[in-house]
């Protein structure tokens, strides 16, 4: 009988993974469609069985249980790929993101963040462009797996689904479309950018709002007003001390990150003219969640945090601190380590590299937790980048 050879086109590979990056998929976008859009019809090709359905947002965002989204959407496209086995074996599921954030300065990217390029870093070709990292490259590397064993004539007794999703980085839409379209796996790999380390484990992230009122008067005669900026401080300060306290001490699988479960504000906006006394705050941030904790209880300890600081100040004791919850809201979720998807992915790793990955847990959000949680999917994330 002979073996049948494995072969990995890495030509073909780039060249995929060009044609992704000058997509500029942004959660909300028409390229968010698109480009799932085009992975169904590539992968229809190459004889794939493909499954592309349209996402009824209306009841998938009034589900009890949707995790949040950040972006406006009109549409969204669920797709998914299947090789399938000749039978009696697990099915693997390898889920990546096709959405991406937005470029942010343009001024400091060296060219067009969606004109792929090849550069030279610390004497390595590295591939620049928006997504390269978090997660196409990932995505691409699955797909190339898939297609080197379809061509290379190995077959496998369990499938592999190939599931490409969309709004991963504002809270989890693509991934919990899949898992309600009745997706099931058992096991799943997701190649985020983890440098080839083994992640079987992430903390959550709970996007919260502040609303901090104070009152307002002409700044001529500012000590008769009460400045929303001035009083955001002490909850600033609150915040941070919280902070420390969480991180404190941490589960093993966090304990390589300076701060594990981090607590940040990321925009703030108060006032409207430069002469008045604000007398609104608006802060927005985000909440790390710990392993195992959930999701009402670390909402219910942040309000309890800032109700503390708001207790201690007159005027914020008669007009507390707002909290409110939008946007992603991400559980914390993982996977046994003794899990074969983690056991067994360590040996080929060990096995092509000759030392043992690194094991440890995310201190960001991720789909993880959707997979492994309301999907009962065992899940690691194991990736390039």
């Amino acid at each position: 009988m002979t073996t049948p050879s494995f072969h990995l086109d890495s030509d073909r590979l780039l060249a995929d993974l060009d044609t992704l990056l000058a997509m500029p998929s942004l959660g909300g976008t028409t390229a968010e469609v698109d480009i799932q859009r085009h992975l169904a019809q590539a992968w229809r090709a190459e004889g794939l069985a493909v499954d592309e359905w349209d996402i009824d947002l209306e009841q998938i965002t009034a589900d009890p249980e949707f995790p949040g989204m950040e972006v406006a959407r009109s549409h969204a496209v669920g797709v998914t790929a299947t090789l399938a086995g000749t039978g009696g074996g697990q099915t693997l599921l390898i889920n990546g993101h096709t959405d991406v954030v937005p470029p942010g300065d343009l001024d400091a990217w060296s060219g067009d963040p969606f004109t792929p390029r090849l550069e030279q870093r610390d004497g390595i070709d590295v591939i620049v462009g928006r997504g390269a990292c978090d997660m196409k490259a990932g995505l691409v590397a699955g797909w190339a797996a898939m297609r080197a064993i379809s061509e290379s004539g190995i077959e496998l007794r369990g499938d592999v689904i190939l599931a490409p999703v969309v709004g991963e980085e504002d809270g989890g839409l693509g991934t919990f479309a899949l898992l309600r379209h009745g997706i099931s796996a058992d096991m799943c790999i997701v190649p985020e950018p983890t440098s080839l380390d083994l992640v079987p484990a992430n903390g959550g992230a709970l996007t919260f709002r502040l609303i901090v009122r104070g009152a307002a008067t002409h700044a001529s005669r500012r000590t008769e007003g009460v400045s929303a900026i001035e009083k955001f401080m002490p909850i600033m300060q609150a915040l941070t001390a919280y902070e420390a306290e969480r991180n404190s001490s941490v589960d093993p699988l966090m304990a390589r990150w300076p701060i594990a479960y981090p607590i940040s504000i990321g925009t703030i906006h108060a006032g409207d003219w430069a002469s008045t006394v604000p007398d609104l705050l608006t802060a927005e941030g985000r909440l790390g969640v710990a392993l195992d904790e959930s999701v009402a209880d670390a909402r219910s300890r942040l309000e309890s945090a800032v109700a503390a600081a708001c207790a201690l100040d007159p005027w914020l004791r008669d007009h507390p601190v707002e909290v409110q919850w939008w946007g992603g809201q991400f559980a914390s979720g993982r996977t046994d380590l003794a899990h074969p998807v983690v056991t067994e992915l360590g040996d080929v790793h060990r096995e092509l590299t000759g030392a043992a990955p690194l094991i440890y847990g995310g201190p960001y959000g991720s789909d993880l937790r959707l997979l492994s949680g309301l999907g009962g999917i065992p899940t690691v994330q194991y990736g390039p980048g």
